[in-house]
């Protein structure tokens, strides 16, 4: 009896890993990118260029450049989310060339009269992990850039 079992064990294991991979490339499919805006902006020395894929279950994917003057770009992807009229995303990114190391932070984002304008905020990290202090503003007139849409290349 056991060996029956045993059998039929393995012989569904195949079985349930193709159903379960079919449905994870339908959950893929159903969420396409709806929407691509392409966005850059600079302040002084520094510029920064970012795309924003909207997909269709309102999650938003992309990237990120940021060229500083006098140290080294970061370069990263961002995930997350529009709230109203704030998109909030994590931010992974590699500083300079070192591509071994990745540093995850959050970043937030008024879209405001077309343009997304970058806030400052109070971080703090717990188990390993980035947040906006809770309770604390995000100040969006002292961060230092508006992405303005451009055109995709």
């Amino acid at each position: 009896m056991k060996r029956n079992f045993l059998y039929l064990a393995f012989v569904a294991v195949p079985f349930i890993f193709a159903c379960n991979q079919s449905d994870k490339k339908a959950d893929i499919a159903k969420d396409s990118v709806i929407n691509q805006t392409c966005y850059a902006a600079s302040f002084e020395k520094d510029s920064a260029a970012m795309i924003v894929k909207t997909m269709a279950s309102g999650k938003v994917t992309g990237s990120l450049l940021i060229k500083y003057g006098e140290k080294p770009q970061n370069n990263g992807k961002i995930d997350g989310k529009f709230s109203g009229d704030t998109l909030l995303v994590d931010y992974r990114f590699n500083t300079g060339t070192d591509t071994t190391k990745a540093f995850t932070n959050p970043l937030a984002f008024l879209k405001k009269d077309g343009k997304l304008v970058m806030g400052v905020a109070q971080i703090e990290t717990t188990l390993g992990r980035s947040y906006f202090v809770k309770g604390k503003p995000i100040n969006y007139e002292a961060g230092k850039f508006t992405f303005v849409e451009v055109p995709c290349k």
